[in-house]
């Protein structure tokens, strides 16, 4: 008898193609961003969508503050409509990150999550900076 790992049978390979294919369309990595952010290739707007007051204790540099409840119109419409937005929270235990998605996504903006949020960035050995 076949283990749970692989019951049920894993999809065929077409199949499992375009599944993670289509995935990285909607996820980036904390590494993918780090390296576009420390080598002058910032093609995103990242957007740290906690509550302020506890991003300030610890964010990445370079990131806006934009909780994920404050995502509107409004707040996003000094950016060109074309701009891609990167969201990032707390981590996998948190889904601010889908959330923010959500509001960008129905405003018709570009968006993608950073997987990992802030506990991958760290376990990556990378820095936060803190407004404290």
């Amino acid at each position: 008898m076949p283990s749970t790992v692989i019951r049920p049978r894993p999809a065929a390979s077409e199949e499992a193609l375009a599944h993670f294919q289509r995935l990285l369309k909607f996820e980036t990595d904390c590494w993918d961003v780090h390296y576009a952010l420390y080598n002058d290739l910032v093609d995103f707007v990242l957007l740290d969508v906690r509550a302020v007051e506890v991003a300030r204790q610890g964010y990445i540099a370079g990131a806006t503050f934009l909780p994920h409840g404050q995502i509107n119109e409004d707040t996003v419409s000094v950016y060109p409509a074309e701009t891609v937005f990167v969201v990032y929270c707390a981590g996998p235990h948190c889904n601010a990150t889908e959330k923010a998605a959500i509001r960008l996504a129905r405003l018709g903006r570009p968006v993608k999550k950073m997987i990992g949020g802030v506990t991958g960035w760290l376990d990556e050995g990378f820095e936060l900076i803190s407004d404290q």
